[in-house]
This record gives structure tokens, sequence and C-alpha cells, in this order.
């Protein structure tokens, strides 16, 4: 499995290698994937800002309650970047290999997290006022 997994990681690095494979796609087909990683980086980039507005910003907020929101918020953002990669490099392959696109389970568990991060703010907002 960490086999696996440290020659998955080599392969973002080397773009070459993924392009040694199969036959070139339509390049619509890669520009597109290509934004689709550019989207995915620009929601962990919005994740990871939100988590740093958490923690800087609700400072009336009880600090466990706060940097656990701000923890889920950071942790899914680099769970977000690290996976967007992965994925286009997947992706890429598949379209090369003339196979199936990946599948993922990811976008769920992201918007799970997200949701769950925006309860914890909602509830805190909400005891916070009632509570003072």
């Amino acid at each position: 499995m960490m086999r696996r997994a440290l020659a998955a990681i080599r392969l973002w690095f080397s773009p070459h290698r993924v392009r040694a494979e199969g036959v070139t796609p339509d390049y619509r087909f890669s520009l597109a994937n290509e934004r689709t990683f550019l989207a995915w980086l620009r929601t962990a980039l919005a994740l990871v800002a939100g988590g740093i507005a958490v923690d800087q910003f609700l400072t009336d907020m009880r600090w466990g309650v706060r940097s656990t929101i701000a923890l889920v918020l950071l942790v899914a953002g680099a769970l977000c970047a690290i996976r967007a990669v992965n994925h286009w490099v997947r992706a890429e392959r598949a379209m090369r290999r003339g196979e199936d696109l990946p599948e993922s389970r990811f976008p769920a568990v992201l918007a799970v997290c997200t949701a769950a991060a925006a309860l914890i703010v909602v509830l805190a907002v909400l005891l916070g006022r009632a509570g003072g």
C-alpha cells in the first residue's frame, strides 16, 4: 500500500511519465481536466482562508470550538489540494488509456465536512448570542 502511494506521488512530479502512457487525448479533454484541477485548488485555498478567518476573527467564540472549526477547514483545504493533483493524474492517465474516468467519494466527504463546520459555526453563534 505504501509503495503504491509513493508511486502515485512520484507521478505528480513526472508529467512526462504520464504523457508516455497510451495515446494523446483530444487536447480539449486535457485542458478540461486541468480546469477541474484548478477549480479544486481554488476550493482548497478558500477552505484554508476560511480556517484562518475563523481562527483570527471569531475571537469571541470559545477557543475549543474556534480551533475545531479552523482545523476542520484547514485540514479539508490540505486534503482538497492533495486530492486535486491526484485526481488530475488519474484522470489524465485514464483518458490516455481509453479507460473510464476514476470514481471519487472525495466531493461528498468534502461537502459533508464543510457542512459540519458551517453547522458548528451556526450553533456557536446562536449559543453565543443566547448566552451573552
